[in-house]
C-alpha cells in the first residue's frame, strides 16, 4: 500500500455525511499510517464497542456474501476504527494511531485533527456515495459500450476490396513500428506507489455505500445500547393490523408456488423453440451462393469470397440481425441474473446492462414507429404504388432516355462523334425500352400488393420496410448499374490502349512481369499503324468520356441514396439511446474517468503537538523510554496546512457515445474519397462499393461473434431453475462452464 514519507495525511471522506452535532466513530480501511479511507459514522456507539464488533464479526451480520470478497477487492484484510466524529473529550485523550473529525454544520466541511508528529499537512479528499445497486460507479477508464472481444472486420475468408486490404496492411504497419519504438525508449519512468494504489481506492469508493448500508443496519447490535423487544400485547396488536397483509400474501404464494413454475417453465420451452426456428433461418441466411463477390479485377487476392444471403440483400441482412439479437437476448439477461450471486459493487455487468437495455428500447422503438409507418402504408396503399410507379418512370425509364438523346445531339455544345454517340445511344435506349417493357409486365401489375407486403412488413418494425425499399431500388435500377459496367469497361480498355501507344511512340514498353518500363525497338510499320490507332482512339475518347460519366453519376446517386438508407438502418439498430439517457438523468452510470477539484486550501485547522518533540529538544540525553510515560494532556493544537479535494466521476461524452458512427463515417468517407478511389473513378477502373458486412459491422458490435448454441441456451435457462432451488440465487452458468464469447466487457 502507499506509504507516504513526506507527512501528508491523506483522508478520504463521503461527501453524503450530513451530520452536525450527533457524535459517532469513524470506520473504514487503513491502507497506510497516513492514508485512511472512511466508509461510514457509527452514531452513538462506543469506540471499543466498535472495535469488539469488528473483530467478532457483529457489524456485518446479515451480509448476503462473505465480507472477505468485500475485503480482497479493496486490498485490505479488515476494517477497523479510525477515529471518533464530534466527540468532546477528543483533544483529552487523543490516540496517536487515530483521528477526531468535527462538523459544525451540515454544510460545512470535516475539520480533522491529528498529531503533529504524524503528519505536518492534510489532504481530505470528498468522494461522492455511489449506489452499486443503481448501477452507479466510477472508473478509470471509459465504460465501453460494445462487446471488446468482439472483431468488427470481416471472417479472414472473406476477400476484400483493395482498399480494405490496404488500410489493415497500413494498421499492421503501424502497430509494429509502434512495438519496435517500445524497445528503444530512453527513460521508461516507473509508476508510483500512489499511482499503483489508484486502482485499489477506485474500488474502495465503488464498495463505500454497500459497506456502509450493512454497518449502519447493524449498529443496534453494538453495545448493550439496543432496541427494547415488543411485549406479547404489542405484538398481538402488530398481527391484528397485520392480517389484511398476511392474506393477501398467502394468495401469492400460493400463485408463485403453483402456477408461476408451470408458466416459467412454458416459457422457457418456448424461448429454446424460438431459438431452433431461429437458428434454422441463420443457417439459410448464412448458406455461401455460387456467387462470387463484387472485387477490384487486378486485386491481388484469390480466396473463394463467395456471398451469402444476407451479403446481397438488406432485408435478408435486418432479418439476420434481428435473428442473432433474438437469440442473444436470453444469453444477455442470464449474465444479467449473476449480479445477485455476489456483491453489487464486485459484479461488472454494467456494459452488459446498458447493452441488453439499449437493445430492448431500439426494438420496440422500431415496431412502435413501424406499426405508424404500415398503417399509413396500408391506408394509402393505391397512392402509394402510384407515387412509386411515377418515381420509377421519371428517373430510371424517362430521364435516362432523355439524357441519352440529349448526349447523342451535341450536349452542351460539344462536338462529339456522331455515328460513335448514335451506336452507343442506340444501344442503350434498346436496353432501356426492353427493360421498361419487362417491369411494366413483371413488376408494375403486382405493384399494389408489394406495396400491402411492404406496409405488413413494417409491423415488425420500421427497419423492415427501409431495408425492402432498399432492395427494390438496387432491383428497379439494375440496368443503370449495368450501363455503368458497360461504359466503365470501354472507357477503361480505350484509355489503356491509349497510353500503351503512348509508350510506343517513346520507344518503351511495359513489362508485366517486372513491372516497369523497358526500351524497345519498333518497326516503322508498327509505328505508322500506332499512329493511326492512336489518332481514331484519342478522338473518340470525348465521347466515351461523356457517357462514361453520365452513368458514372447515375451511379453515385443510387449509392448515396442506398447509404442515407443504410444510415437510417444504423440508427434504428444501434442508436445508443438508453446510454443517452442514463447521461442526462444519471451521468454515474457512464463513468468516463475521474477528475480532482480543489475546494478550499488553508492553514487554520489545529493538530496535537506530541510532548516527546519538546521534550527532546529540551534535553537530548532523555532516554525513549521517558518520551513514551510522557502524558498527551498538556498539549496545545498548532495550525497546520489542509486541503479539501472533490473526486468527481467525469460522465462518458457525446463523442465517446457516438464514436462508432464517427467511425464508420471515416470508413465511408476513406472509401469513396480516397485520392486511390477517386483515380478509379475518373480511369474507369472498377469501384465496388463498401461492403454491406463494413455498413453492418457497428450494428453487430454489440452481439458476441460466436452464437451461443441450442444446448447452451437451454442449459442457461433451464439450469438457471435448478440453481434456483438449490439456492444459488439464480446463476446461470457455473464457473468455467461460461463460454468465452458470452464474457462482455466488465468494469475496468
Amino acid at each position: 500500500m502507499v506509504k507516504n514519507r513526506d507527512g501528508l495525511l491523506r483522508l478520504f471522506w463521503p461527501n453524503n455525511l450530513a451530520r452536525s452535532t450527533t457524535p459517532g466513530v469513524i470506520v473504514g480501511w487503513r491502507n497506510s499510517d497516513l492514508d485512511l479511507f472512511v466508509v461510514t459514522v457509527l452514531d452513538d456507539v462506543d469506540i471499543r464497542n466498535v472495535e469488539a464488533a469488528l473483530r467478532s464479526g457483529t457489524l456485518f451480520r446479515g451480509s448476503p456474501f462473505p465480507m472477505a470478497q468485500m475485503n480482497e477487492l479493496c486490498g485490505r484484510k479488515a476494517m477497523c476504527v479510525l477515529g471518533t466524529f464530534n466527540h468532546g473529550d477528543a483533544l483529552s485523550n487523543f490516540d496517536l494511531g487515530q483521528i477526531q473529525v468535527y462538523k459544525l454544520s451540515e454544510k460545512a466541511l470535516p475539520q480533522v485533527y491529528c498529531h503533529s508528529d504524524a503528519a505536518s499537512s492534510i489532504q481530505v479528499v470528498l468522494y461522492p456515495a455511489l449506489d452499486p445497486a443503481q448501477l452507479e460507479y466510477i472508473s478509470a477508464e471509459p465504460i465501453d459500450l460494445t462487446l471488446t472481444h468482439r472483431q468488427l472486420l470481416h471472417d479472414a475468408a472473406q476477400a476484400e476490396d483493395e482498399v480494405v486490404l490496404e488500410d489493415q496492411q497500413e494498421k499492421k504497419r503501424v502497430a509494429d513500428l509502434v512495438k519496435k519504438l517500445k524497445f528503444h525508449t530512453v527513460i521508461r519512468r516507473k509508476p508510483t506507489q500512489k499511482e499503483l494504489a489508484l486502482p485499489t481506492i477506485i474500488h474502495q469508493v465503488n464498495c463505500a455505500y454497500e459497506v456502509a448500508a450493512l454497518l449502519q443496519k447493524n449498529t443496534p447490535f453494538v453495545g448493550p445500547r439496543r432496541k427494547r423487544e415488543m411485549s406479547v400485547s404489542e405484538m398481538v396488536v402488530e398481527s391484528a393490523q397485520s392480517l389484511y397483509t398476511v392474506a393477501v400474501w398467502s394468495l401469492w404464494s400460493l400463485l408463485m408456488t403453483s402456477i408461476y413454475p408451470i408458466l416459467s417453465y412454458a416459457f422457457r420451452l418456448a424461448i429454446v423453440l424460438h431459438r431452433c426456428i431461429a437458428e434454422g433461418l441463420l443457417q439459410c441466411l448464412e448458406f455461401r451462393l455460387p456467387l462470387r463477390r463484387a472485387s477490384i479485377p487486378d486485386s491481388t487476392d484469390s480466396s473463394p469470397n463467395l456471398l451469402s444471403l444476407k451479403d446481397i440483400s438488406a432485408c435478408s441482412q435486418q432479418v439476420h440481425l434481428r435473428l442473432q439479437q433474438f437469440s442473444y437476448y436470453p444469453v444477455q439477461y442470464t449474465l444479467l441474473r449473476r449480479r445477485r450471486e455476489t456483491w453489487s459493487s464486485i459484479a461488472g455487468t454494467n456494459s452488459d446492462y446498458i447493452r441488453f437495455y439499449n437493445s430492448l428500447w431500439l426494438v420496440a422503438n422500431d415496431v412502435i414507429i413501424g406499426i405508424a409507418l404500415g398503417s399509413f402504408i396500408n391506408e394509402n396503399a393505391d397512392a402509394t404504388a402510384r407515387f412509386i410507379v411515377d418515381v420509377l418512370n421519371t428517373y430510371t425509364i424517362d430521364g435516362l432516355r432523355d439524357t441519352i438523346r440529349w448526349l447523342m445531339s451535341y450536349p452542351g455544345g460539344l462536338k462529339l462523334n456522331t455515328e460513335l454517340a448514335a451506336f452507343l445511344g442506340d444501344l442503350f435506349l434498346w436496353v432501356i425500352e426492353y427493360w421498361s417493357v419487362s417491369s411494366k409486365f413483371l413488376v408494375l401489375p403486382y405493384l399494389p400488393q408489394i406495396v400491402y407486403v411492404f406496409g405488413f412488413s413494417a409491423f415488425a418494425g420500421a427497419s423492415m420496410p427501409i431495408a425492402i425499399l432498399s432492395d427494390l431500388l438496387g432491383l428497379m435500377t439494375l440496368h443503370i448499374y449495368a450501363f455503368y459496367i458497360a461504359s466503365a469497361r470501354i472507357f477503361n480498355w480505350q484509355l489503356s490502349i491509349i497510353v500503351s501507344l503512348f509508350h510506343l511512340f517513346r520507344g518503351k514498353k511495359r513489362n508485366v512481369l517486372r513491372n516497369r518500363i523497358d526500351n524497345c525497338d519498333y518497326d516503322l510499320d508498327q509505328l505508322l499503324l500506332g499512329t493511326i490507332l492512336f489518332t481514331l482512339l484519342f478522338f473518340l475518347l470525348p465521347t466515351v468520356i461523356v457517357f462514361y460519366l453520365t452513368f458514372a453519376l447515375f451511379r453515385m446517386a443510387i449509392i448515396t441514396f442506398k447509404a442515407v438508407l443504410d444510415t437510417f438502418l444504423a440508427l434504428l439498430n444501434h442508436f445508443p439511446l438508453f446510454a443517452l439517457m442514463l447521461r442526462v438523468k444519471d451521468s454515474q452510470r457512464l463513468p468516463g474517468g475521474v477528475y480532482l477539484e480543489l475546494i478550499k486550501s488553508d492553514l487554520v485547522f489545529p493538530t496535537v503537538r506530541s510532548p516527546s518533540l519538546i521534550e527532546e529538544e529540551v534535553d537530548a540525553d532523555t532516554t525513549s523510554e521517558n518520551q513514551e510515560d510522557t502524558p498527551d494532556s498538556g498539549n496545545e493544537p498548532l495550525p497546520v496546512s489542509i486541503a479539501y479535494i472533490k473526486l468527481s466521476s467525469t460522465p462518458l461524452s457525446i463523442k465517446q457515445i457516438f464514436q462508432q458512427y464517427f467511425q464508420l463515417g471515416a470508413r465511408i468517407r476513406k472509401h469513396y474519397l480516397s485520392p486511390k478511389v477517386v483515380f478509379r473513378l475518373l480511369t474507369g477502373r472498377f469501384v465496388p462499393p463498401l461492403g454491406r458486412g463494413e455498413m453492418y459491422g457497428m450494428q453487430y458490435s454489440v452481439l458476441p461473434r460466436e452464437r451461443a448454441s441450442t444446448a447452451e441456451v437451454w442449459k442457461g435457462l433451464f439450469g438457471e431453475q435448478e440453481h434456483q432451488n438449490k439456492g444459488m440465487n439464480g446463476s446461470a452458468f457455473e464457473g468455467d462452464s461460461i463460454p468465452t464469447w458470452l464474457r462482455g466487457s466488465s468494469r475496468k
